[in-house]
């Protein structure tokens, strides 16, 4: 089969399709055939060395988590789907699942149904962000209707699903976004929108018992900053980069709570998003599709942090 490899630590040239053995499954696995596979901050991360380059070990091996396609093959054990099945998912994450190849397996429940209503590239753009958005809303804040959240990077990849899901949880929504994408986001469900280069969001937001920062520290100090728009006992989820024992001891000092964030697989949580997606009551937002042989040119375009949603790769019709 075809795969996106790389051999080396370094920029999106280390990126090249190459000819690999096709996985079988194990027993309670399935083979899925990948018709898209999704991109994400942390697949360029790694690439350079960061994000999960210390799980996966020395190079070479194959980038990406999301991937959307059809069940090709079903190991021992498996009743929860068959071949022909229409299914997306983010196996493994953050060990190695391959997502930028022609075929992956990994654990059937770690997959769920394809939402019927989009396509493969669609669908493929969704597990991560998603389950992101969801596990962190839901699992790790509790969100409860009429509480009020403030979404970093709102008009990103996790930012505009975690705006659409905290929306249907009945929270009002606040956003940090640029302004060309204000509008989009209000479609979306966002209550207010700050953009960020002009207004510095803690002179702007108040009593938030939720801030999901998909930024971090490493940028304007946004995680620490953020501390100033929560109410007492109000959480911080800071996703990309964790907690810093300075950023946990100025929250304790204000009387805030701060957790550190890592999303994991989760088969019954994508079916519950699908479900909404179908029902029409979350849409997904690919800014760009390109040909796997293409990945190098996807990360250069991502790195860019100025996308609209998410960037998918093609693998097979």
């Amino acid at each position: 089969m075809r795969a996106v490899l790389q051999h080396s630590i370094g920029g999106p040239d280390v990126l090249s399709v190459e000819q690999v053995p096709r996985p079988e499954p194990l027993p309670t696995e399935v083979r899925v055939k990948v018709h898209a596979a999704g991109i994400n901050p942390v697949d360029w991360k790694t690439r350079a060395g960061a994000g999960m380059a210390g799980v996966l070990g020395e190079p070479p091996f194959i980038l990406g988590w999301d991937v959307s396609g059809t069940v090709d093959k079903v190991g021992f054990g498996v009743t929860t789907l068959k071949e022909g099945d229409e299914v997306y998912g983010m196996p493994w994450f953050p060990r190695v699942a391959g997502g930028y190849a022609e075929y992956v397996t990994a654990p059937a429940r770690q997959f769920a149904r394809k939402p019927a209503s989009i396509s493969h590239e669609q669908a493929a753009a969704v597990p991560l962000a998603a389950l992101t958005a969801w596990q962190a809303l839901v699992d790790t804040a509790h969100l409860q209707p009429g509480q009020r959240v403030l979404i970093h990077a709102a008009a990103g990849g996790v930012g505009h699903l975690a705006v659409q899901f905290a929306k249907h949880l009945g929270a009002h929504v606040i956003g940090t976004a640029r302004a060309d994408s204000h509008d989009w986001l209000t479609t979306l469900g966002a209550d207010e929108v700050i953009d960020y280069t002009t207004v510095r969001f803690e002179d702007a937001v108040t009593d938030v018992d939720t801030v999901i920062d998909l930024v971090g520290d490493h940028h304007d100090n946004t995680s620490t900053r953020s501390l100033q728009v929560l109410r007492p006992g109000g959480l911080l989820v800071a996703i990309p980069a964790g907690v810093s024992l300075e950023l946990a001891a100025a929250a304790e000092a204000k009387g805030m709570r701060v957790t550190p964030f890592l999303v994991e697989p989760d088969g019954p949580a994508l079916t519950t998003i699908g479900a909404l997606i179908d029902s029409g009551k979350v849409t997904v937002q690919v800014e760009e599709v390109f040909p796997l042989d293409q990945a190098a040119q996807a990360h250069t375009r991502g790195e860019s942090n100025h996308t609209h949603g998410k960037l998918v790769l093609h693998v097979a019709s």
